[in-house]
């Protein structure tokens, strides 16, 4: 029998072929991002060069650079300010690429989305919950409620998770078809229950959980970044782990469980995995579409359907995607700032859309 991360040997070749037309793909993305962040860093209501923002981050690390003048304010708000939202960007966007990359390939279909399995959903609901609900007594210390929502969103998206796995549980197994079912009903469920609270709220009510439905970056903090850091880091480092067996998984279940791989194991990963990443992502911006569904297609067009250079190349272009996409949403309609998943679905599905009718049978190779 054969390990889960072997490959029989005609397939060698190709895979060799896959991993050097990917490797130029990766560098680019990697160029991509390298540019998006000193241009989100930098551009805003106070400007500050590429230089300065070199000369304030080496001023944190202890170190001088001499000729390079900074403004306190600045200093102010590159650091408290613009450097925890990129980097929150950065994690969210390359967490949303890989989870949507690994809930396509547990499907199967590259249209697939990590809504799917219920982790937007119950999130929004839990979130509708808190805005609606919970009355914050006078004189409670104002971290309270907003330390609350996103503790709600994340349980409420782990919930969601649960019951969509527990439901398509079978004998041992879990059928992704039913899991798909399973989803879709639950997504109805919490869909239903967020808008029966959207009705009986309040106009500051409505007004906060349509903002944080269509999601923001712009309650990043430090602290925020820390408490989320952890959960999306853990997806970020373990689904490429898993593209081996996710490429042959891609063969079919009976298949990939012939060539050594332990099938039910691998779908109780990623759906924590995704449950994982999708919730924490959620929980600290609110729900963002389009970059799960999207990136990791695009991805896919461009390199092919090996996971080695699905995963990592969908991480590289959603955080590149959504850093841009923050940047331009707090830029456009300055004073005010747009919600990000505008951003997201306005740039991005009539481009996804003319990839469509460009190739129009979708394929994993």
């Amino acid at each position: 029998m054969m390990r889960a991360g072997s490959m029989p040997g005609r397939a060698r070749p190709r895979a060799e072929l896959s991993m050097t037309r990917g490797a130029p793909l990766l560098a680019a993305l990697a160029g991509l991002l390298a540019l998006a962040l000193p241009a989100a860093l930098g551009i805003g209501a106070v400007a500050i060069s590429p230089l300065e923002i070199v000369a304030i981050l080496a001023h944190q690390l202890g170190i001088p650079v001499d000729g390079v003048p900074v403004e306190t304010r600045q200093q102010a708000v590159l650091i408290a300010i613009r450097v925890p939202r990129v980097l929150l960007g950065m994690l969210v966007g390359g967490a949303l690429g890989a989870c949507g990359a690994a809930v396509q390939a547990l499907f199967r279909n590259p249209l697939a989305d990590p809504a799917l399995i219920g982790t937007a959903s119950g999130a929004a609901l839990a979130a509708a919950l808190v805005i609606v609900l919970v009355r914050v007594p006078p004189g409670a210390p104002s971290w309270l409620l907003a330390g609350l929502l996103p503790l709600a969103a994340f349980g409420g998206s782990a919930l969601a998770t649960t019951a969509v796995y527990r439901l398509a549980g079978r004998a041992g197994s879990t059928m992704v078809g039913t899991l798909l079912l399973a989803g879709i009903a639950v997504n109805a469920l919490a869909g239903a229950g967020t808008g029966l609270l959207s009705f009986v709220a309040t106009d500051a009510q409505l007004r906060a959980l349509v903002f944080w439905t269509l999601g923001s970056l712009g309650g990043a903090t430090w602290q925020g970044l820390a408490g989320a850091a952890p959960c999306l880091l853990i997806a970020l480092v373990a689904l490429p782990a898993l593209a081996p067996s996710l490429n042959l998984l891609l063969l079919g279940e009976p298949e990939a469980r012939h060539l050594g791989v332990d099938v039910e194991r691998l779908k109780r990963r990623i759906v924590l995995l995704v449950a994982l990443g999708v919730g924490a992502s959620v929980a600290v911006s609110g729900v963002i579409g389009f970059v799960g569904l999207a990136v990791p297609h695009l991805i896919r067009l461009a390199a092919g359907a090996d996971h080695r250079i699905v995963l990592p190349g969908s991480i590289l272009l959603g955080a590149s995607l959504l850093v841009s996409a923050d940047l331009l949403a707090r830029t456009v309609v300055v004073p005010a700032e747009l919600p990000i998943g505008i951003v997201t679905a306005f740039a991005g599905a009539p481009f996804f859309l003319w990839l469509l009718r460009r190739t129009p049978s979708v394929a994993w190779s």
